[in-house]
């Protein structure tokens, strides 16, 4: 089955304003003056997750684009008491079509579980917004042969709640933990064989329809990786960190087809 790749640019909490609406024009150049047809003949799907405090003013930036806005987070009831939260209404009022969930550093610094991720994936859904699912190993569980069991563990408790109705619209990020932001990166092999694994589950519990689901590579993904990991055939697009934070890195990721694999 064929999957149309998506790129996307998590940036975490990093730029002010004026820099993630410079960041936001400048890659809509890059990418042509009609990055809409540009991204159609790339048939790519391109994201950036740029902080909450900007979703407004990036998503304005890529009106008229195919570039779409992503929030890193969002938080699973749709109104409430929830000190500093966001829901998944107020993404969509402010111009997004994704958000991100279930990453490392929310697991590891915020204590988020897989039954708090799994109410997010199915708010997102209830909101048509699409859910970008994050999984991955530690170091120490990669080197303790861990690896297989902590990726079904995630998984299977992060689409507990999952509308298997609106599951093709799902996008699995498979980030191992031990390979973002080090310079780290897991080979080509060990990232298809990883993805290979997420797909088999995803089929053990969904059918067909897994075939559908695009798995996105995120730990450290660069200009000079990104064409042999997307050679890969279970690897279908990259969730980009420090990379993606300069809007001339971030579209040569974008544009890597047209770099020899």
């Amino acid at each position: 089955m064929t999957r149309r790749p998506i790129l996307a640019a998590n940036w975490k909490m990093h730029k002010r304003r004026a820099e993630a609406e410079s960041f936001a024009r400048d890659l809509v150049k890059r990418l042509g003056s009609d990055s809409a047809t540009s991204l159609r003949s790339q048939d790519v799907e391109v994201v950036i997750a740029p902080p909450f405090p900007w979703l407004g003013a990036v998503s304005a930036q890529l009106a008229g684009s195919a570039i779409g806005c992503a929030a890193q987070n969002v938080h699973p009831e749709p109104q409430g008491a929830f000190t500093g939260e966001v829901s998944p209404a107020m993404l969509v009022d402010a111009g997004c079509r994704y958000a991100i969930v279930g990453h490392s550093e929310r697991r590891a610094l915020f204590g988020e579980t897989d039954a708090f991720i799994a109410r997010k994936v199915a708010a997102l859904q209830r909101a048509d917004l699409t859910p970008i699912l994050c999984v991955g190993e530690t170091l120490s569980e990669r080197e303790a042969g861990q690896t297989e069991a902590v990726l079904a563990r995630q998984l299977e408790g992060s689409l507990a709640e999952l509308d298997v109705s609106q599951a093709a619209r799902l996008v699995l990020a498979y980030e191992p933990v031990w390979a973002i932001g080090t310079g780290r990166t897991a080979t080509p092999e060990i990232a298809q064989q990883a993805h290979a694994f997420l797909r088999e589950r995803l089929t053990a519990r969904l059918g067909s329809v897994a075939g559908a689901i695009r798995i996105q590579y995120g730990g450290s993904v660069k200009p000079d990786n990104v064409s042999v990991l997307m050679a890969e055939p279970d690897i279908d697009g990259a969730l980009v960190g420090g990379a993606s934070l300069e809007a001339a890195s971030f579209a040569t990721i974008v544009r890597y087809q047209e770099k020899p694999k």
